[in-house]
């Protein structure tokens, strides 16, 4: 055996190296994408596109491509079962990886479902979460094709893959927006960050007193935006059906902000928010006042809402204006890194991604653990 290990540590693939220690959290969770991969090419020509938007694009033939992405949901680092119901917790699971298919201006048609678990869930427990898993696939008419299932020693770990298929001029990514295109986001923002805010406080009430029970009523839809979000497929139909095409596209689900540079800087642009633009719910303004809040601070770094954030020629605007669907928060502008916040005071402030990164251990904006 010694002799073995002595001959694999001779190896170049075993040669020691730097004993230099950089933290995870020194990059990000983009950054340290970008740090493995940076050395990856492809090589198959039917790899369209593949790391670095919200979901991989191979190529299927007669000018039809597939989409695949794949998500991953881990316990006490994206959810938190003391409030996260089984049930709500596998129909959020497919919402997340069919948000990033609908990102890709595609409807999702399939999924595969992985799954870590300890022991110390019963048969019933994953029934529950099954169930929500089968609520989610029901409602978007998304066939589950496959899986893996292993146990775990640390709690439960889901991941979800999503397949979409469209025709290959339908596609859209993050990098291909143009100067003065207008910036568009779909539904309000927000909400998903005020329903976990509700969720930590009357967490922390039932920690100090058992018998307390929890202050949930009148909060209902902030509640359903961060426990069981629904992904815009919506979107993709209503935009076909407006003749509109957008030049790029993502969802927030780390902040408007971060999301908002995401698409400034692969397209070597610069972006302009204005915050008297920014949808929000009455619900998250109330909400905000009795958290004392500034509102514009979760609807630009809450993140979670899974709603679709993407640019279009300003010759579309007279196809969106007044639609309930949408909201126009901003352009995009030709200084590159130019990214600002233009408040209501006309004031105009550095637009920082404060959102969430599973990788950071401190974060600026408190974020769950679900």
């Amino acid at each position: 055996m010694h002799c073995l290990i002595g001959y694999f540590c001779s190896m170049s693939l075993f040669e020691e190296k730097s004993p230099k220690r950089t933290p995870l959290s020194d990059l990000g969770e983009f950054g340290l994408i970008d740090h493995l991969t940076q050395n990856f090419k492809t090589k198959q020509s039917s790899t369209l596109k593949g790391i670095g938007d919200d979901a991989a694009v191979l190529a299927a033939g007669k000018g039809r491509v597939q989409v695949v992405s794949s998500d991953m949901l881990v316990e006490g680092v994206h959810f938190d079962l003391s409030y996260a119901p089984l049930k709500h917790l596998g129909y959020k699971a497919m919402s997340v990886n069919l948000s990033d298919i609908c990102a890709m201006n595609v409807v999702p048609k399939q999924v595969l479902v992985s799954m870590a678990v300890s022991n110390r869930f019963p048969v019933e427990a994953l029934e529950e979460l099954y169930e929500g898993i089968y609520a989610a696939c029901a409602r978007y008419e998304i066939d589950l094709v496959g899986g893996d299932t292993t146990s775990s020693t640390s709690g439960l770990v889901l991941s979800v893959t999503a397949i979409g298929e469209a025709d290959e001029k339908d596609i859209v990514y993050r990098d291909t927006a143009k100067e003065g295109d207008l910036l568009v986001v779909t539904g309000d923002l927000g909400g998903a960050y005020m329903g976990l805010q509700i969720l930590e406080r009357e967490k922390a009430v039932y920690q100090e007193n058992p018998n307390m029970q929890p202050d949930l009523q009148g909060n209902e839809y902030v509640l359903e935006r961060q426990l069981k979000p629904e992904p815009r497929v919506d979107i993709v139909t209503l935009l076909k059906e407006l003749d509109v095409h957008p030049t790029s596209m993502i969802d927030v689900s780390d902040g408007l902000s971060s999301e908002s540079l995401h698409l400034a800087s692969k397209s070597d642009l610069g972006v302009r928010i204005y915050e008297d633009k920014l949808p929000m719910d009455p619900t998250v303004l109330s909400l905000c006042d009795e958290f004392q809040l500034d509102p514009t601070v979760p609807v630009l770094n809450g993140g979670e809402d899974y709603e679709l954030l993407f640019t279009v020629n300003p010759s579309d605007f007279e196809k969106i204006k007044g639609n309930p669907n949408f909201s126009i928060v901003g352009h995009m502008t030709p200084d590159k890194g130019d990214y600002y916040l233009i408040a209501k005071d006309g004031k105009a402030h550095p637009l920082n991604a404060q959102g969430w990164n599973a990788l950071l251990q401190k974060k600026e904006e408190k974020k769950s653990t679900s």
